[in-house]
Formats: structure tokens, sequence, C-alpha cells
């Protein structure tokens, strides 16, 4: 009995350990590809981002609708389109994140990396600072110094510069406000990702017929290697999700959030060392006290984890 019972606790052992680390490889690759996804807009930095956007919208519907079909999630989604509320409320989301997307697009494109970079390192203190407003979620001692920190950091920015960081706030605001919404909503990711994305798409049609004038918008008269680049934006929207949702299933969120840190630090390096954006003393600086906060919120986490296992 006792051998039994040592088989199966080595088997459940083995299957924990192997989803563990399959929930790892999925959250490196998940947080990596949003990292260097600015690559990509960078290839088609030619094309205005309003265009892109639409590619975006349109290539993303296709994708998910591909996806939802082969998991079988039709008559879900068909069960979520038929709760007024739950539209009215993907409307509101669908809004920010194609928001979001724009300003992404367009501050990589445009050269401001860097600023998109620290808005994604700002996004998760954001998010602690929603949930204590919206969600009555009460800080804890370490995560009022990383709100703290960051504060600083920001103001240093402000100081020096005499300017806020209008477009690091607005992605860290738009996609914070974001997760809040699609955190209160209990929809399917996929199936809230493709209602998003078919809320925006009967704009984004009538936007590349009527309005978008541009010698690429007719997709007949483009290079096929042109035309293979604006259909990826697709796969770029898709890809990351299905593996942060495979992560998201394996692992803790606690655990999730340790990685999330690895898409702006992939942005930072490339907006410094690949594209050489000029890198000042105050932002410099700025990034320092986002980087301390950051590591005061982690830490905090991990050690509020690790009392939880013990208990």
């Amino acid at each position: 009995m006792m051998r039994l019972f040592l088989l199966l606790f080595n088997q459940v052992n083995m299957t924990t350990a192997h989803e563990t680390r399959s929930g790892i490889i999925n959250a490196v690759a998940a947080y990596s590809m949003w990292g260097f996804a600015p690559l990509y807009f960078k290839l088609i930095a030619d094309i205005a981002s309003g265009e892109i956007l639409v590619h975006r919208i349109v290539w993303s519907s296709l994708l998910l609708l591909i996806l939802l079909i082969a998991m079988r999630k039709i008559p879900a989604m068909f069960k979520a389109i038929k709760q007024s509320k739950t539209l009215l409320t993907l409307t509101v989301s669908a809004t920010l994140l194609a928001g979001n997307w724009f300003l992404f697009i367009w501050a990589v494109n445009n050269d401001h990396l860097l600023d998109a970079s620290l808005g994604y390192y700002i996004n998760p203190l954001l998010n602690v600072a929603l949930g204590m407003i919206f969600l009555g979620e009460k800080l804890r001692k370490l995560q009022v110094v990383a709100v703290a920190l960051a504060v600083i950091g920001v103001a240093i920015q402000i100081i020096m510069l005499g300017s806020i960081p209008v477009i690091s706030f607005a992605l860290a605001g738009s996609f914070a406000f974001y997760g809040l919404i699609r955190k209160k909503l209990a929809v399917d990711t996929f199936i809230g990702l493709f209602l998003e994305s078919l809320l925006m798409l009967p704009i984004a049609i009538l936007a590349w017929v009527y309005f978008i004038e541009s010698p690429t918008v007719n997709m007949f008269a483009n290079s096929a290697t042109l035309n293979t680049l604006l259909i990826c934006a697709g796969i770029v929207t898709t890809a990351p999700l299905l593996c942060f949702t495979a992560a998201a299933k394996r692992l803790p969120l606690s655990t999730l959030g340790f990685f999330q840190y690895i898409g702006p630090s992939i942005m930072f390096l490339l907006a410094t060392f690949h594209y050489e954006e000029p890198l000042s003393l105050a932002k410099l600086l700025t990034f320092a006290f986002i980087w301390s906060a950051l590591a005061t919120y982690s830490y905090d986490s991990y050690r509020r984890q690790k009392k939880a296992r013990s208990s």
C-alpha cells in the first residue's frame, strides 16, 4: 500500500513539475514576443499607424475566429453575445484596447520606444493603485513604498525636462483600465478578445474602404512581401495571447507576474542599443526609480507567496 502511495505521489509531482515547466516556457515566450513586437512594426514603419491598426484588427478577427472554431467555443461566444450588458462593457474595453494598440504602433514608429517601455513598466504599479481605488484592495507597506518610488521617478522627469511622460501614462493607463474592466467581466479570454475585435471591425473596414488614402491601401497593388507583413499583424496580436493563456492555466498569477517585466526590458534594450533613442539623465533617473519600485513590488509579492506556501 505504501509503495502504491509513493508511486502515485511521484507521478503527481512529475505531472506538476511538467505543468510548471510548460507554464514558465509559455510565459517567457508570451512576454518575449510582446517585447520584440517593435521589430515587426519597424518593418512597416512607412505605413501610417492608423492603417496598420486596421490590418491588426481585421487579421486578428479572422485568426481568432479560426481559433474559436478549432477550440469549439462558438456556442459560448453566442451565449456571451446575447448578454447586452456584456456587449456594452466589451465596447468600452474594445475602445481602450484600440487606443492602446494605435498608440503603441505610433510610439514605436515615431521613435518613442523608450516611452512605450516606461509605460509598460508603470503598468503593474498602476494596476495596484486601481485595485485600491476601484476594488477596495488595501496596499501593503512595501506596495506603498513601490508606488511612492514610481511617483518620485515620474516627478524627476517632470521637474528636469518640464514635461509629463504623456505617451507612457496613456499606454499604462489604457491597458490598466482595460485589465480592470476585463477582470470584472466573466468572459473567456479568446471569446472576449474576438468580440472586442468584432466590435472594432466595422469601423476598421469603413476606414479601410473610405477614409484611408495611401498607396498601400489596395492590397492587390502591393508586393507579396508587404501583404504578408500586413497579414502577420494578426499573428503578432494573437500568438503572445495563446502563450499567455497557456501560462496562466499552469502558473499562479503571483508567479506569472514576475515574467511581465521581460517585455518592457526588451523594449528598453532595443530602444537604447538597437535604435539608439536618446536616453537623457532625467529619463535614466526615472527608469532607475521605476526599476527600484518594481524590485520592491516583486520582493513583496515573492515574500507574500512564500508565506502563503509555508502556511
